[in-house]
């Protein structure tokens, strides 16, 4: 997204508009030849939602309902999506075959050079797809639509643990809440204090890991913690930790991706929300109702499929 707002007119040259536009549109198109060379169908979905996210890591932006007055409910609010999942799983399980979507979304976060309130997201499902399937679907996208000589060199894919051991010399998984917090306070400056485990393990990513990813070559980090799965299924690893068949990809220290073999059981999605709610509570957040038209859709029946979001704007400034 080209920011405008607030921008220095002398600052943005029409050769220099003309050019960035030019680029984005040529991206945009490679993107869409190469799902129309897949045969996968392009979808557009409602962006207002009656239900917000219940994951404690997002917030919507909310938007006062004009049907408020005019109609029985006592909605006051509708939501902008984070992203368009809860929609395009619906349109799975009603039989769409595989998807993609290219579309706005919308956090209530704070600005910074990698993040933005509105933001440009490319999202697709691939049915009968896992997730090693879908790292090599997003291989090959890259290929299309990347110039960097980075994309010469291969790729890389990480387990979340082998990245710990590899950059802090810790496991993960064995580390306690305490020794994790005592080690990242070594590492960070940081003066909070909190007993989730996830927090630190996050703080350490964030600060330690991440900048370190993907410097020669996409680098695919997948096998998180089964505590960070989100809607993604588990299993259990050679060393008898559960994992979460997820990953996210980073490219020069930037997440570009995160994809996931998407869980379809419908009791499983049940107690995914509930423990977002639970730690909504712990962070001192209010909890979240549950998208029932989503549920439904689970209920229904969600064919086994592998699904990725992709920060287009991320992607251009490779």
């Amino acid at each position: 997204m080209i920011e405008t707002t607030g921008a220095n007119p002398s600052a943005l040259s029409s050769s220099n508009v003309q050019q960035r536009l030019t680029r984005r549109a040529n991206l945009l198109a490679s993107i869409r030849h190469y799902f129309d060379q897949q045969k996968l169908l392009e979808v557009e979905t409602p962006q207002l939602s009656n239900f917000p996210v219940t994951d404690p890591q997002l917030e919507n932006l909310q938007v006062e309902n004009p049907r408020l007055n005019h109609q029985a409910t006592r909605q006051p609010w509708l939501y902008l999506t984070t992203s368009p999942e809860y929609q395009m799983k619906q349109l799975l399980s009603l039989g769409s075959g595989s998807i993609y979507q290219i579309c706005k979304s919308f956090r209530h976060e704070t600005p910074s050079p990698k993040h933005s309130i509105e933001f440009t997201m490319l999202e697709w499902y691939r049915v009968d797809f896992d997730m090693i399937d879908l790292i090599n679907d997003v291989t090959g996208l890259l290929k299309k639509t990347v110039s960097e000589p980075i994309m010469a060199e291969g790729i890389e894919i990480l387990s979340y643990r082998e990245a710990f051991l590899r950059h802090l010399l810790i496991d993960p998984f064995t580390l306690s809440r305490e020794q994790l917090e005592d080690f990242a306070r070594k590492k960070v400056d940081c003066h909070f204090t909190n007993q989730d485990k996830d927090i630190w393990l996050d703080l350490l990513m964030s600060h330690c890991i991440e900048p370190l990813l993907g410097q020669q070559r996409p680098c695919f980090l997948i096998d998180y913690p089964a505590s960070q799965a989100a809607l993604a299924r588990i299993e259990i690893d050679a060393q008898g930790n559960a994992i979460a068949k997820r990953f996210e990809l980073y490219i020069k220290g930037i997440e570009l991706a995160n994809g996931y073999h998407e869980l379809a059981d419908y009791d499983q999605h049940i107690r995914r929300f509930e423990q977002d709610n639970q730690r909504r509570r712990a962070l001192g957040l209010s909890t979240r109702a549950v998208d029932q038209p989503f549920l439904e859709a689970i209920k229904l029946g969600l064919p086994n499929c592998a699904g990725v979001a992709l920060g287009v704007d991320r992607l251009l400034l490779l």
